[in-house]
């Protein structure tokens, strides 16, 4: 069924297929009803997962970019996710880069996005966090923070960047800036430095720059009376001394885990013909290509960190098979983006049950 719906939209444009799509879903969790058949149709068995200090109902969360704005959380919760990453988020609102700017690679199962950080700006994110948190009894008022008490609950990461026109010098202090005002409102947060549709943002990941933001926020975490878990998302396309690189540092400065990996520039291996890349332009690619290199990549990591260090696997995570190989390869806990856009509402519950 899903297949039939998903040829009829793939037929549209896929950004605004997005937002139509997700629209549609809020409307029909309104109806009570209808929202119980959702929820009993999709939603997987409990896989009670700890990471991080965090406790996750399953180990299936939507990676960072879906729900930039927070604004489907709790539709998405009716789907089954254990956690949503929302974000990326900046310190200012920023309509990102020019339309069209997501493109679907059906041959291949990707997609390429350059959609560069659009989001509604940290302020009226975290605004909508609380209220989300307060209406759905997740706030606790005691101490002003997120409730860890009920494991049943959604857990949510807020992935946090640099607006565009903020120079390279100064990044550290729009990720201070994006963890300061969303402190309150997420269980744990996601550097996000490898986006390859923010220019020169990938430069961030050379040591000296990464250790200027990343220590900046671990030495205001600690002043916290309750500190929250600090990630970091990486490229696939590091080089080995860079990679090297970045695990000495996550050693460093305490780093409670890793997002292993985001988007890549590469163009390898595809079945889609080479015009049409070439009419798509740049972006960042996602989807069945990237497993190999990520998979790849999360079992050098977990190698190297002998299981020190959390590593959250995304990247062509599709099935049960793709799933149960990450966690081999020492993931964690999972996420999904293009998977969910190819193998629709179910994908959860299929990964869940095949972890089970």
């Amino acid at each position: 069924m899903y297949k039939l719906i998903r040829n009829i939209l793939f037929l549209f444009d896929a950004e605004q297929v997005h937002h139509f799509s997700m629209n549609v879903l809020w409307t029909v969790c309104k109806v009570g009803v209808l929202k119980n058949i959702i929820k009993k149709t999709y939603q997987p068995k409990n896989i009670i997962t700890n990471a991080f200090g965090l406790t996750f109902k399953n180990p299936v969360g939507l990676a960072a970019g879906f729900d930039k704005n927070a604004i489907y959380l709790s539709e998405l919760e009716t789907l089954g996710f254990g956690f949503v990453e929302i974000g990326t988020v900046t310190p200012l609102p920023q309509q990102g880069n020019d339309r069209p700017r997501l493109f679907r690679l059906p041959k291949d199962k990707a997609l390429i996005n350059r959609m560069g950080f659009n989001n509604d700006g940290v302020k009226v994110v975290a605004q909508r966090l609380r209220k989300w948190s307060m209406v759905n009894g997740q706030w606790s008022m005691q101490n002003d923070q997120r409730s860890t008490i009920n494991n049943q609950r959604l857990i949510i990461g807020g992935n946090i960047g640099k607006n565009k026109v903020t120079a390279n010098e100064d990044a550290w202090k729009d990720y201070e800036i994006c963890f300061r005002e969303l402190f309150d409102c997420v269980d744990y947060f996601v550097v996000n430095v490898s986006s390859p549709n923010t220019p020169g943002l990938r430069e961030l990941q050379q040591k000296d720059s990464l250790k200027k933001i990343l220590s900046t926020l671990q030495n205001i975490n600690q002043q916290k009376e309750f500190p929250k878990p600090l990630l970091l998302k990486i490229s696939p396309d590091l080089t080995k001394n860079e990679i090297d690189d970045v695990i000495a540092l996550a050693t460093e400065i305490k780093l409670n885990g890793i997002v292993v990996a985001n988007t890549t520039i590469q163009r390898n291996y595809l079945m889609t013909e080479s015009s049409s890349l070439h009419k798509i332009g740049a972006g960042g690619l996602s989807g069945k290509p990237l497993k190999a290199i990520s998979t790849s990549l999360l079992k050098y990591i977990s190698d190297q960190t002998k299981g020190n260090i959390t590593l959250i696997g995304s990247g062509g995570i599709f099935t049960g098979n793709d799933a149960k190989e990450r966690k081999v390869a020492g993931a964690g806990l999972l996420q999904v983006w293009t998977g969910f856009i190819y193998e629709g509402p179910a994908i959860v519950k299929n990964i869940c049950n095949s972890l089970i």
